[in-house]
């Protein structure tokens, strides 16, 4: 029979008093879970505070070196998503600015382009784009699709209706209207900001609790810490983390929300109950892996390769539809894409509460599932440490 933790009690308020003690102690620990997260906060909203991109460097090739060419080209350069950085006479000279990331897209104008629409016959100008920088490729390309259907439209309306007559023009029959919803502007402060600063907090978040309870290990305080009341204890020393945690994740959305954005679309008290339920199941995973491996070292390592990954596969920047199994099992693992579900069907789309009430759950199941096996496995490995002490001390 497993021996029972007797040496002392700490219960959930010593513990988080020696926790805190702990803390003021260790300068280091201290501006870990302090000064760290809001500099990187501060530094994450500084360096995408410019909002959208603008002036990405493009090359135009213009073949036709008609009137109509040259005002396609000044339309460009005119869109706030694009500048006309460089007009190489050959297109090679443009793959070859393009390789050397001079420029991320190229402009094609054929040659007699503009004559074949005068005349009534379809005409193409075409797009390249560098897709290994897919973000700056793809707004590039989204720029210069717009520059021309405006281009293609004036050329409709001041050349073209002057010859055949205004009568002559018939409209597509069936046109694409598109609209952005959620995010019109297209900012990409408030596409990557909500992703990254739950996925910057919850990643010290999960070194820091990792660290506090792998120092217990490695320093052969483990059963004495916890005690007789082992997951009061447990609770007590994570408890100051998430409490922390959350008040940074709540700041972040607030400024995305009022200070950047336009509100929140669903309910305040959604977001305000996610923080913590999300920064308790990343402490609960960096229990599990303090309690599976018994280690500090190999529990930090193995933090970094899951919750520090987790932006990755949380399906906001890289879909996992149709992605192998393992990559769709292991997003459906990861608290951060339980959380950001949530973030934003209540910040950005305004979803009712039944929707957010399944990764609500979520949380909440990992948090009882990670968290229960990693105790578990802590207090069994306490136990085994305290029975072979007494062993020893007896021999």
């Amino acid at each position: 029979m497993a021996a029972a933790l007797t040496t002392g009690s700490t219960g959930f308020a010593a513990s988080w008093r020696r926790e805190l003690r702990s803390l003021r102690h260790s300068r280091a620990d201290l501006l870990l879970v302090t000064v760290l997260p809001l500099l990187m906060l501060v530094l994450m909203a500084w360096m995408f505070s410019p909002s959208v991109m603008r002036d990405v460097p493009i090359a135009v090739v213009d073949l036709d070196h008609s009137s109509d060419s040259r005002l396609l080209l000044r339309m460009l350069d005119a869109s706030p998503g694009v500048r006309v950085a460089s007009q190489p006479v050959h297109i090679e000279e443009a793959r070859a600015q393009l390789r050397r990331l001079q420029v991320y897209a190229i402009v094609l104008v054929p040659r007699d382009v503009t004559r074949q629409a005068l005349r009534g016959q379809p005409g193409t100008v075409f797009a390249y784009y560098n897709a290994t920088y897919m973000t700056t490729g793809q707004s590039a390309a989204r720029d210069i699709g717009e520059a021309v259907t405006a281009w293609n439209a004036r050329l409709l309306r001041e050349r073209i209706a002057l010859q055949v007559g205004p009568a002559k023009l018939r409209a597509a029959p069936i046109a694409v209207q598109s609209d952005i919803l959620y995010n019109p502007a297209r900012s990409y402060e408030l596409f990557l900001l909500p992703l990254i600063f739950p996925a910057v907090l919850s990643l010290v978040l999960a070194l820091a609790v990792a660290g506090s309870l792998g120092r217990e290990i490695r320093d052969g305080t483990l059963p004495g810490w916890l005690g007789r009341t082992p997951w009061p204890a447990l609770a007590g020393k994570i408890a100051p983390y998430v409490l922390l945690f959350s008040l940074y994740g709540a700041l972040g959305v607030a400024y995305l929300a009022w200070l950047r954005g336009d509100g929140i679309a669903g309910s305040v008290f959604l977001l305000l109950l996610g923080q913590p339920l999300f920064y308790l199941a990343t402490a609960a995973y960096a229990l599990f892996f303090v309690g599976i491996t018994r280690d500090m070292g190999t529990a930090l390592s193995a933090v970094g390769l899951s919750i520090g990954t987790a932006l990755a596969f949380s399906s906001a920047t890289f879909p996992v539809i149709d992605a192998p199994l393992f990559t769709r099992i292991w997003h459906l693992l990861l608290p951060l894409s339980a959380y950001i579900k949530l973030q934003t069907q209540q910040q950005f789309v305004g979803a009712p509460l039944a929707v957010s009430l399944w990764p609500l759950a979520t949380l909440l199941l990992m948090i009882i599932i990670a968290g229960g096996l990693g105790g578990w496995r802590l207090l069994a490995f306490a136990r085994s440490t305290q029975a072979a002490r007494s062993v020893g001390a007896d021999t």
